[in-house]
């Protein structure tokens, strides 16, 4: 009995000693699986959108998104008579869904007679107001954007502010040969309209 009292503390010490080293053995373990918790997903910013509307015409631009809620653009394009530009923003509150976009454009001076033609027919004389039209405008948008993170495809509509300067005012005056009232014009007028207006567009996002 002497021996048996040391040989069963010697067997109890041996056993804490293999628990504890169980348990530091087992901590780096807890620490490295915390250390590779998921990452949050990133959201693109950067993009390259293309749309099509009235009075934008058709638009190329880069798109930056520096939010989830909001996106800023500019680029060019074309209404089929001349070339032009466009800058704006859209607020999307929950990255897809309803969003409210406001833009400014503009296009400059270009001879529309061309497209009056093909869309009314050959039987369409030239107007000299139409030699010069160029136009600025604002739109106030809102709409439907779809998709989210890489790919937007929205329908927006809403209300535009257009304006523009009429030149060759006199020449379409002095047009009508059987015309015997003399009007001179000394300076272009300026005129303004508001109405509806709409566009369709799709935006990738890169990287």
């Amino acid at each position: 009995m002497r021996f048996a009292l040391p040989v069963i503390a010697l067997l109890g010490f041996s056993s804490a000693v293999g628990v504890t080293s169980r348990a530091f053995a087992q901590e780096p373990t807890t620490v490295a699986a915390t250390s590779t918790a998921p990452a949050a997903k990133h959201w693109p910013r950067l993009g390259l959108m293309a749309d099509v509307g009235v009075p934008d015409g058709a638009i190329a631009s880069l798109v930056v998104r520096p939010w989830t809620w909001l996106r800023g653009y500019a680029g060019g394009g074309s209404n089929s008579v001349s070339r032009g530009w466009r800058g704006g923003f859209s607020l999307i509150p929950f990255g897809a869904g309803p969003s409210a976009s406001l833009e400014y454009g503009h296009y400059q001076d270009g001879d529309a007679n061309g497209l009056v033609r093909r869309l009314v027919g050959s039987q369409f004389d030239a107007s000299p107001l139409l030699k010069q039209i160029g136009y600025d405008y604002v739109n106030a948008h809102v709409g439907l954007d779809f998709g989210g993170k890489h790919v937007v495809f929205f329908l927006h509509g809403g209300v535009s502010m257009v304006w523009a300067q009429l030149h060759n005012v006199n020449a379409a005056i002095h047009s009508d040969a059987s015309s015997t009232t003399i009007v001179q014009v000394g300076q272009d007028p300026k005129i303004k309209a508001t109405g509806s207006s709409f566009k369709a567009g799709l935006i990738v996002f890169l990287m």
